[in-house]
C-alpha cells in the first residue's frame, strides 16, 4: 500500500486520474489473466499486479519521455533495480509473481499509450543558448516520430495480448502444458522450502523399442518409468508422487 501511496499519487497527480485509473485497472486485469493461465487450481487475491502495472508504467514513460528528463540514466537505474528487487522476491513461496509479471508488462506497454508527453526541450534549449528568454516564447510541442511508433506497437500487442490470454483462459488452457519451465518464474525450490502449487504436472515420452513411457515431472525433473498401457487416473497419481 505504501507503493500505491508513493507511485501512484505522484503519476496521478502528473497525468490525472482518468488515465492513470485505466492504467491501474488494465494492468491488474493482465496480471489477473497470466496467473489464471498458469495458477488453475488456486487463487490469489491482492492489488499488487496493479501495483507492478505502475512501476511498469513509470519505466516506460521515463523511455517515452527520454528527452525531457535530466538525470535519465540514474533514474533508469534506480527504477530498474527496484522492479528486480521486487519481482526477485515473487520466487518466495506462497506469492503470485505471474501476476506481477502480468501486471508488469502491462502496464509498461500501456505506459507507452497512456503516458506520452510532448517534446519542447529542444526549442527551448535554442533559445536560452542566445541568452533569450524562452519563457517569454511560445514553445512548439509537439510528439516525435519514436513516440508514435512506441504507440502504436504497444496498443497492438495489449490488445491482441489481452483478447488471446482472455480466449485460454475461457477455453480452460493449462499455461503450465504450454511451457515447462516457467514455474520457475513463480517459485524457484530450494533447500529451504518447497513450491507446492496445489497440482503436479509431468510429460510423458515413448521409450524407443520397449513397451514403456518416461514419466517426468516438470517441477523438479524427476524421472520414472512405467508401462505404456497405464490409465489416465494411474498416470495422474503417479505423477503427483513424483512430484511431491
Amino acid at each position: 500500500m505504501l507503493s500505491l501511496l508513493f507511485i501512484g499519487i505522484k503519476l496521478e497527480q502528473e497525468f490525472g486520474l482518468i488515465r492513470i485509473g485505466i492504467l491501474y485497472v488494465l494492468s491488474g486485469f493482465g496480471g489477473s489473466l497470466l496467473s489464471a493461465l498458469f495458477l488453475r487450481n488456486g487463487i490469489s487475491v491482492g492489488a499488487s499486479g496493479a501495483l507492478f502495472g505502475l512501476l511498469g508504467a513509470m519505466l516506460s514513460e521515463l523511455l517515452t519521455n527520454w528527452t525531457i528528463y535530466s538525470n535519465k540514466c540514474a533514474a533508469l537505474m534506480t527504477l530498474a533495480l527496484v522492479v528486480a528487487l521486487n519481482l526477485a522476491v515473487g520466487i518466495l513461496p506462497n506469492v503470485d509473481n505471474f501476476a506481477h509479471i502480468g501486471g508488469f508488462f502491462s502496464g509498461f506497454l500501456l505506459g507507452f499509450v497512456l503516458l506520452i508527453k510532448p517534446q519542447f526541450g529542444r526549442v527551448r534549449q535554442r533559445y536560452l543558448s542566445y541568452n533569450i528568454d524562452a519563457g517569454s516564447l511560445r514553445t512548439r510541442q509537439k510528439h516525435q516520430l519514436y513516440q508514435y511508433i512506441l504507440f502504436g506497437i504497444s496498443l497492438i500487442i495489449v490488445i491482441v495480448g489481452f483478447v488471446i490470454a482472455t480466449i485460454m483462459v475461457f477455453r480452460g488452457v493449462d499455461g503450465n502444458k504450454k511451457c515447462s519451465w516457467c514455474h520457475y518464474l513463480n517459485c524457484v525450490p530450494t533447500s529451504r522450502w518447497k513450491c507446492s502449487t496445489g497440482s503436479a504436472y509431468c510429460t510423458t515420452s515413448q521409450l524407443v523399442n520397449n513397451n514403456q513411457v518416461q514419466l517426468t515431472c516438470l517441477s523438479n525433473n524427476k524421472t520414472t518409468t512405467i508401462a505404456a498401457d497405464q490409465s489416465q487416473s494411474i498416470l495422474e497419481s503417479l505423477c503427483g508422487k513424483l512430484c511431491s
